[in-house]
């Protein structure tokens, strides 16, 4: 059997991004963790294209891997999709199984730049986000004084923080 080539998938990472918003209306970019830095920097996932699709601000979530940040923010869009408005900068219960709360933090976009540069490609600059907040184990939002602080380097606050 002779050997047959095997195809070239190399696509450019913008025509990447075009892709997933043209065939699912938004993209999903994940980014690795960072070990090399003081404090190391979990990985993440954030949305490009909800401002545009659903009136909604981009969604960072930190901490999870990216299937479960996929899975997190595929029911966000649905939710949004369905017409549920979703509150900024308040808890919110009822998104989260076993009625765990959550909280989507207003970002100044600007001052995160390096955490979502092909946000700030795709948008041309500055964008609406939020940092979607989840509970830890307990329930414990990671500005509460019960959150465990043994996660607390898997979710970096650079959102609003709600008055508690």
């Amino acid at each position: 059997m002779a050997d047959v080539p095997i195809p070239d998938f190399h696509i450019p990472h913008a025509e990447k991004i075009e892709w997933m918003i043209e065939t699912k209306g938004w993209a999903i970019e994940p980014i690795g963790a960072r070990v090399d830095l003081e404090p190391p920097r979990p990985g993440y996932a954030y949305t490009i294209g909800f401002p545009a699709r659903f009136g909604f601000p981009e969604v960072v979530v930190f901490g999870l891997t990216p299937v479960a940040a996929s899975g997190l923010l595929d029911l966000v869009a649905q939710q949004l999709e369905g017409g549920v408005e979703i509150p900024c900068d308040v808890p919110l219960q009822g998104l989260l199984d076993n009625d765990l709360r959550c909280v989507f933090a207003s970002v100044d976009a600007d001052e995160v730049a390096e955490f979502c540069a092909t946000g700030h490609a795709w948008h041309r600059g500055s964008f609406p986000l939020v940092q979607l907040l989840w509970p830890d184990r307990m329930g414990w939002l990671p500005y509460e004084d019960g959150f465990d602080q043994r996660v607390r380097v898997a979710q970096p606050l650079i959102g609003r923080v709600p008055n508690s």
